[in-house]
């Protein structure tokens, strides 16, 4: 009997029905493609045993004189320094107070919860402090004590509690002595957007610019921008303060604000973003309060003078200024490219270029209704800038195109909206890929991705669980890495398993096609087996195995109602070769069929080439 060659198309096409995309892809998981071809993605390893705290949504690799390769991570609760594993706090400080003479007062006995006395001390339960000076208390040791804490209560304006590893002796107890210290960090963030009513109370895109009703304004979630100044990091709290790390006074010294350093001038108060323009040496700052003013500007750009990250008030000597948007009502986001920085209105793009003195930067409206889906939904590859809207997929190269998406439909069909604080972008430069991870619509999380392949101009998304992405990064880091919401910071592409388990647990990977048939359907098909395609190259098991798993159906309109599988398993491997499962025995009738491949075994890599199926028309009964 002749056999029929499986040839499918690049990518993954949910834009029309599963029968109109014959001789395609239709679903898949934990997949990619190269050269035309689908394999399985790699899989990820923890960095280290250690934890951070908070959801980390925002990241940024630099490296110092020193040859330090630090990652900077900001969550809603810390901002940390990541070094070889080791995650320094760097959280700025809210004030540091003096307490007075025996501040500390124990609980009951056997209790490690202690009252400290700290007047007007403006801490809130979650919020963190560390306590240093203090000597031993009613059995608790100088070294259980001098420690950091997150607030546990706050009965008074003057005192809080916090819970500490020891173990009172007699409870009731004062001490501590006379030079105890309390360092009382930021406040903690919120890690979840909340929704409210009211005049532009929604996140873009939710509802139409301005809709809604009701007097209940929402919160967004807490959001680190950071970028890096020479050796030194420059960062803000989205609509929040300036702050700065200096590496020369090294990685367990925290941010301060910037508006304190010395010789400070005119520092923004209030930032959307914070950018540093690398060719001409300016930090701009994209929405701020104007200089001598403490309101917000959503539309104002303001930037330091060259070569300085102080001086912000403008004279005839620097070039320090500002220049406010003419379109839209308030800056989303910026992304610099080699040759400008590209500035996101809730409903325009403008173009933002040093042009010298004396006006330093010029705005040049680009387009109007451009909308973005979040403030870290767009990248730069190449220098052409990609986006996620809110209802397709755009780039820049020096117009604003849409990106032909075979996947659109399936994504903003089941988007949270809500929560576009939480959706980012991310490139994998060894695939030629961009990621976006959003939300789905269920879910207050990020639980999707959807992969453009810029290379080879396919489609094709999966589930994982990711709030940030590095991609190697200036320091050339040896894998991509990416947060989960466990706390965990992860090397992608990294083995074949997934790694947030002990030990490692199989990652399930699949593809499976659209239906086929025989003469558009006049015929029903009889199948007798399946003679594979694929390779199992990078596997690490010594006889991996993929599933091969055909479908049937007599109509449209009905569920797969016959199915049977097979395991395709190597033998060995000859001179380079893979010797694996020679046939798949199957028989199955029907008017169409459909192929799934799947793996869900540790240290599996396949790639799939052109199946062959021994079938034959009939009848058409």
């Amino acid at each position: 009997m002749p056999l029929t060659k499986l040839q499918f198309k690049p990518g993954i096409n949910r834009e029309g029905t599963n029968y109109s995309n014959e001789g395609g892809w239709f679903d898949g998981d934990k997949i990619r493609f190269k050269s035309g071809y689908v394999e399985r993605i790699g899989g990820w390893q923890k960095i280290a045993t250690t934890t951070f705290l908070g959801s980390c949504r925002n990241m940024l690799n630099f490296v110092t004189l020193a040859s330090e390769n630090f990652l900077f991570m900001g969550t809603h609760i810390k901002a940390y320094l990541e070094d070889g594993g080791t995650y320094y706090d760097i959280t700025p400080l809210r004030a540091t107070l003096t307490l007075g003479s025996d501040p500390i007062t124990t609980g009951t006995a056997g209790s490690g919860v202690i009252t400290v006395t700290a007047n007007s001390h403006g801490g809130s339960v979650g919020g963190y402090v560390t306590l240093a000076g203090a000597t031993a208390v009613d059995g608790i040791t100088a070294d259980q004590i001098n420690q950091n804490f997150v607030i546990v209560s706050v009965p008074t304006s003057n005192t809080f509690t916090v819970s500490t590893s020891g173990s009172a002796s007699s409870g009731s107890t004062a001490g501590g002595g006379s030079s105890v210290t309390a360092a009382m960090e930021i406040d903690v963030g919120i890690n979840t957007t909340i929704l409210g009513n009211g005049w532009a109370a929604g996140t873009w895109g939710r509802f139409t610019w301005g809709s809604g009703a009701g007097s209940l304004a929402g919160q967004n979630l807490r959001l680190w921008m950071s970028d890096s100044w020479g050796e030194d990091l420059v960062a803000n709290i989205v609509d929040g303060s300036l702050y700065y790390w200096d590496a020369t006074n090294g990685k367990t010294n925290r941010m301060v604000e910037l508006a304190t350093l010395v010789g400070a001038s005119g520092v923004p108060t209030t930032v959307r973003k914070v950018m540093v323009s690398d060719v001409d040496r300016h930090v701009l700052c994209f929405g701020s309060n104007p200089l001598g003013s403490a309101t917000f500007d959503p539309l104002l750009i303001r930037w330091s003078s060259q070569e300085s990250v102080t001086d912000w008030t403008p004279t005839a000597t620097n070039t320090a200024g500002d220049i406010r948007l003419s379109q839209g009502s308030e800056i989303v986001t910026a992304i610099r490219t080699t040759r400008q920085i590209l500035v996101f209105t809730e409903n325009s793009l403008h173009s933002v270029q040093f042009v010298g003195a004396p006006f330093t930067f010029g705005t040049a409206l680009i387009g109007t209704n451009v909308r973005i889906a979040g403030p870290n939904t767009a990248i730069s590859v190449n220098d052409i800038v990609l986006w996620m809207g809110q209802e397709n997929f755009y780039l820049y190269d020096g117009r604003i195109q849409t990106i032909p998406c075979s996947v659109r439909e399936y994504v903003f069909n089941d988007i949270n909206r809500n929560q576009s604080f939480k959706f980012f972008a991310g490139s994998l430069s060894s695939n030629s890929e961009v990621w976006w991870y959003y939300c789905s619509e269920d879910s207050d999380e990020i639980d999707r991705y959807v992969i453009y392949n810029y290379l080879e101009k396919v489609w094709y998304y999966g589930t994982l669980t990711r709030t940030a992405w590095n991609d190697r990064g200036a320091g050339n880091r040896l894998f991509p890495q990416a947060p989960g919401t466990d706390g965990v910071l992860y090397n992608h592409e990294n083995g074949l398993d997934d790694g947030s388990q002990n030990p490692p647990a199989a990652i399930n990977a699949f593809v499976q096609s659209a239906d086929f048939d025989i003469g558009d359907g006049q015929q029903f098909m009889l199948m007798n087996r399946v003679i594979p395609d694929l390779n199992f190259s990078d596997s690490v098991t010594s006889q991996p195995q993929v599933t091969f798993t055909m479908g049937t159906r007599n109509y449209n309109g009905v569920a797969t109602q016959t199915t049977e599988n097979g395991s395709v398993i190597r033998s060995s491997v000859v001179s380079g070769t893979d010797n694996y499962t020679e046939q798949v025995q199957m028989r199955l009738r029907g008017r169409q069929m459909s192929l799934k491949v799947e793996s869900n075994t540790t240290g599996v890599k396949w790639r799939l080439g052109n199946p062959r199926l021994d079938v034959r028309p009939d009848g058409r009964r």
